[in-house]
């Protein structure tokens, strides 16, 4: 069935686009939620003369996207994770950990638009980061991943290594 888009449909597409969708998919979730209308003359017309109001919408759409494009350039992310001493990490950083990391620096960007190479980045170091935006628009994202060092860890290792310096002089004491 032919419709056209009376508003932004997130995996189908935008306001006045015109789509070949299925049947039951056109007759119960399309249109029941008024998120499409049938294609036919009538329709046409309207979106023609809509036409300009919904161009007008997507180019500020598209200045948007360049505005954040460019400010999540110019801001490096930072993510401290715990990892052992070579550099390997305990927990893979996702693009879950990455949206976080930029909700807290005041970006809402969905997880599902953040693309990591390899799918996760399992060491520290730096990395780059894309981030789909409008339409083709994606920005480049420089993120540092740091070693979290664990308390816990230095604690027990101290301790071992004066147990092992007070060992052989016990032996020495011993063999005289």
């Amino acid at each position: 069935m032919k419709v056209i888009l009376n508003e932004d449909v997130k995996t189908l597409g935008e306001e006045g686009d015109v789509k070949n969708v299925a049947n039951g998919y056109a007759r119960n979730y399309l249109l029941p939620r008024n998120l499409a209308v049938p294609y036919n003359e009538a329709t046409v017309a309207i979106f023609e003369g809509r036409k300009a109001e919904i161009e007008a919408r997507k180019e500020q759409k598209r200045k948007d996207s360049a505005s954040l494009k460019e400010k999540l350039e110019a801001s490096p992310i930072e993510i401290t994770m715990p990892a052992a001493a070579n550099g390997k990490l305990y927990a893979a950083v996702t693009s879950h950990v990455v949206a976080e990391a930029l909700a807290k620096q005041g970006f809402n960007i969905e997880r599902k638009r953040i693309e990591i190479a390899g799918s996760s980045i399992k060491s520290t170091g730096n990395y780059k980061v894309t981030v789909k935006l409008y339409e083709s628009q994606t920005a480049e994202l420089h993120v540092a991943i740091k070693a979290q060092t664990v308390e816990g860890q230095e604690a027990k290792a101290e301790p071992k290594k004066e147990k092992k310096a007070e060992e052989p002089k016990a032996e020495e004491t011993k063999a005289e």
